[in-house]
């Protein structure tokens, strides 16, 4: 019994500092265990245009987990993540988290240029650092997996880097994302997205067949971002054929989505162990092969 209230204590600092995006993050930091290596590097020329790459002990050719942080495009860290990666790479995944530029520095298309340089990088350079570029997996919650599915299905923005998603990702994880979020009600959000086609900022718009294979997940007690969204796409993805899979968590919201990953919040959610199941069904055969079967 009391080792049962100490974790729901745990449990609730977490996840109110994770909704505060401050110090629970570093509670989740200072709490997860982290046998990985940890390099950084630059894949730009702005402050922003860092990343963090976690290795797993006597790791070589591991499928390469890229995930992007959410923060409303406007803020994030890479530094308050270290739990996830901690948790990924425990379990055998070379693990990449970058920074992007966001608002008021850049706006829609500023962070999915700096996504896209990332993935690049990640591609040319990951595997001297364990990992198989030919199994590169794109992971975002929130903002960020607006930003990793839209890397995913609009295959415009790794084109300009030189890479084709449908050739070159393995799979798309995208926890509590916004897919198909219009109209606009946030004047900050009509800002950063204004200034083009707005319905080429919607990841669903994209989807026309033979995408990488999906997991999408989502809290049904997420106030922040609708769970609709992930409904919407997963739907979508499913009319075209493709391979997706849908998880609704019933007990959690936004911030305990991305909170569950870590070992400690585990029995919020078992995120971390359907991420683990969806990597491992869709990383022992190369994406080339995978996509000229199902065409």
């Amino acid at each position: 019994m009391r080792k049962m209230s100490a974790l729901r204590g745990i449990m609730g600092l977490a996840v109110a500092g994770l909704a505060a995006s401050c110090s629970p993050a570093a509670l989740l930091n200072a709490v997860s265990n982290n046998d990985a290596s940890v390099s950084t590097a630059a894949y730009g020329p702005d402050p922003r245009n860092g990343l963090d790459i976690y290795t797993p002990p006597g790791r070589r050719n591991a499928p390469v987990i890229v995930f992007f942080y959410g923060g409303n495009w406007q803020n994030g860290d890479k530094a308050m993540y270290r739990f996830v990666a901690a948790s990924l790479s425990s379990r055998g995944y070379v693990v990449v988290i970058p920074d992007y530029r966001v608002y008021p520095q850049v706006r829609f298309a500023g962070f999915m240029q700096d996504g896209a340089k990332a993935v690049a990088w990640t591609k040319q350079n990951v595997a001297r650092f364990g990992g198989d570029p030919g199994r590169i997996f794109l992971m975002g919650h929130s903002a960020g997996a607006h930003i990793a599915a839209m890397l995913t299905l609009d295959g415009h923005w790794l084109g300009d880097v030189g890479l084709n998603p449908r050739r070159d990702i393995a799979g798309f994880i995208g926890l509590a994302g916004p897919y198909d979020f219009l109209p606009l009600r946030d004047d900050t959000l009509k800002t950063i997205f204004a200034g083009g086609d707005i319905q080429r900022t919607q990841p669903i718009n994209f989807v026309s067949g033979h995408e990488p294979p999906s997991l999408l997940m989502a809290g049904r007690q997420d106030k922040t971002v609708d769970p609709g969204n992930t409904d919407r796409l997963a739907a979508r993805l499913r009319a075209k054929g493709d391979d997706v899979k849908e998880i609704l968590y019933p007990r959690v919201g936004h911030a305990e989505l991305i909170g569950a990953v870590a070992p400690v919040l585990k029995p919020l959610a078992p995120v971390a162990n359907d991420i683990d199941r969806f990597v491992r069904a869709h990383a022992g055969e190369h994406p080339v092969a995978r996509r000229a079967v199902r065409r």
